[in-house]
């Protein structure tokens, strides 16, 4: 199976997530079903088909993560050296040459990806554009409305 790519800090997320679930969730939904069944008839007993959805649910949660923490190529940015191109894990600093608007990414794994905190998948268009570029170099990026042009104007490992 092929290795997904995944920061260190997403693999921390996740493990914290697989914590919790199996921690906290399981043993209180767990509980839940408990008290449901003390109730008595099951076929109606609405507060039992809903915990018991809920662990369907935690439990598909669990293999899910467990799933892709075992899949992970987990790469730590901040153990490569510093240099001028980029890789997965790099922050980029892009000035858009029509607009003159800067706009920072990190690039990250599909599940760490957040366009609202600036940290945008391997996989998305604009990075498989930048991805070997290095700082100075001119990125066209192909989007629906047509081609937009970038200057990769700085690559950290943050």
């Amino acid at each position: 199976m092929q290795k997904i790519p995944m920061t260190v800090e997403g693999a921390t997320k996740l493990r914290q997530e697989l914590d919790n679930l199996k921690k906290v969730e399981r043993p209180r939904i767990v509980a839940a079903i408990a008290e449901a069944r003390a109730h008595g008839d099951l076929k109606e007993n609405a507060e039992y088909h809903a915990a018991r959805e809920q662990q369907s649910f935690a439990e598909g949660r669990i293999q899910e993560i467990e799933s892709k923490l075992s899949n992970a190529q987990i790469i730590d940015i901040k153990k490569i050296p510093q240099g001028d191109k980029v890789i997965f894990g790099c922050t980029v600093d892009l000035i858009n040459l029509d607009t003159e608007e800067r706009v920072t990414y990190k690039i990250v794994g599909d599940d760490e990806a957040d366009v609202k905190l600036n940290m945008i998948s391997y996989q998305s268009p604009v990075v498989r554009a930048m991805i070997g570029k290095e700082v100075g170099d001119i990125v066209v990026v192909k989007t629906p409305a047509g081609d937009v042009e970038y200057e990769l104007d700085d690559v950290r490992h943050t």
